[in-house]
């Protein structure tokens, strides 16, 4: 990871996501305890996360959009365009303004949306394909260190001083994130225009996900551990309540060990990927997190606590693999429009799965209920484990060169065009 950080360009990208991530980490808790606190109501606070997920059907149209403009810009634009977005919560007094915080809150995924595509792109063109995984390996490790303090210091923040400030927060870190970028000084050109009819060129990265034998296993396995991975958001407050008989508070002590073993698992994913390849690394964290939901079948706090480290270190793991594989194995010109349509697969059924569980948990034994996510999860990771040759392991040799100017959108790619020819159809 050292080796990427020691590159100018991602080291300017960084600083701009940790500001961006950092302002996601306060918001998405504090938004859901402020319709609590207008409302009383636990189900209309629940429905500012169904909000946030909605917009995922737009992906492909998300996705078209954000292939069409060259990256840098683009992904300045639309880090400016979220702090802007953001400052109707300004407006908000009681419980009358609830649907200004539901409207910015969907208007907050279709964003999500598009960021994680343009960033997609925007790593693929800095970073050379040996980084890839350092690259992802990094962020992820950030992304998981903020789960540990952002939620809470957003919650915090909201208790303390109120909406307005955390608003001022978030904005200020999506501006800063779109201001460090703007920096950076990428060759590009415009994408060339599309030379399908605009409703295949839609479905064009649902299409190369489809074909691309790699990603397809992927997706499918990954798809059917996020089919029950997502009951455990439900079933943890029953593992405290009724296993551990402890409050729902201790729920916060739980998340925050699970937070310690993905700090771990992004520091260890790179190496990860090198050894086993992107199926590989995405096969081993679907797999572990089996065990871990088998061992909170049994209701006893040290193998909780071993339990939780598990289900974190597999976390990274999956989303290196993942977003890996699709950089390496996607055209430059496609990759907005298959990074969202991979991300709208995978949290398509972990919404599903979320409000599955929530309904399951009140007429099943929640043991039983992790007993099935154990088992699931670990079918669906040895798929993905049979597969793993698709994708070969990484050479160990880390270019240490200056950043190299990266082809355009619309250019061939060789790297990824050789990296198919040498890992994929077989």
């Amino acid at each position: 990871m050292r080796t990427v950080l020691r590159r100018p360009d991602f080291r300017l990208l960084f600083v701009a996501l940790l500001a961006s991530m950092a302002a996601e980490s306060v918001l998405l808790l504090a938004l859901a305890i402020w319709v609590k606190d207008l409302t009383g109501s636990d189900g209309l606070a629940g429905g500012t996360i169904f909000a946030i997920i909605a917009p995922m059907v737009l992906a492909p149209l998300v996705g078209w959009v954000v292939d069409r403009y060259p990256r840098r810009p683009f992904f300045v634009a639309a880090n400016v365009a979220t702090a802007v977005l953001l400052s109707p919560l300004f407006a908000v007094r009681d419980r009358a303004d609830v649907w200004v915080i539901y409207v910015v809150a969907g208007l907050y995924g279709l964003s999500y949306i598009t960021l994680s595509a343009a960033l997609s792109g925007l790593i693929r063109q800095l970073v050379p394909v040996e980084l890839l995984p350092d690259a992802n390996g990094v962020l992820q490790t950030v992304r998981q260190g903020l789960r540990l303090v952002g939620p809470l210091a957003g919650a915090a923040l909201y208790a303390a001083v109120g909406g307005w400030l955390l608003t001022t927060l978030a904005m200020a870190g999506f501006l800063v994130a779109g201001t460090v970028v703007g920096t950076l000084r990428l060759a590009e050109t415009r994408p060339p225009g599309g030379q399908l009819r605009w409703p295949a060129e839609l479905g064009a990265g649902l299409r190369h996900l489809a074909g691309e034998p790699a990603l397809r296993r992927a997706l499918l396995g990954y798809g059917l551990g996020s089919l029950v991975m997502g009951f455990t958001e439900s079933l943890i407050f029953a593992y405290v309540d009724q296993g551990l008989r402890r409050d729902a508070a201790f729920v916060g002590v739980l998340v925050t060990v699970q937070g310690i073993g993905g700090l771990v698992g992004g520091l260890l994913s790179p190496a990860v990927v090198r050894r086993f390849g992107e199926l590989g690394a995405l096969a081993a964290g679907v797999t572990l997190f089996g065990p871990a939901a088998l061992a909170l079948a049994y209701p006893d706090l040290w193998l909780g606590f071993a339990a939780l480290l598990l289900a974190g270190l597999s976390l990274p793991l999956i989303m290196v693999g993942l977003n890996t594989l699709v950089q390496r194995r996607t055209p430059p010109g496609l990759l907005g429009r298959v990074a969202a349509a991979s991300e709208a697969l995978v949290s398509g059924p972990q919404a599903v799965s979320i409000g599955g569980g929530a309904l399951l948990v009140g007429v099943l034994d929640y043991r039983l209920l992790f007993v099935l996510v154990g088992l699931t999860t670990t079918a669906a990771g040895a798929y993905l484990w049979r597969g793993r040759t698709l994708t070969l392991p990484t050479p160990t040799r880390i270019p240490h060169l200056p950043s190299p100017r990266r082809p355009a959108d619309g250019a061939v790619d060789h790297e990824v065009s050789g990296a198919t020819r040498r890992g994929g159809r077989r």
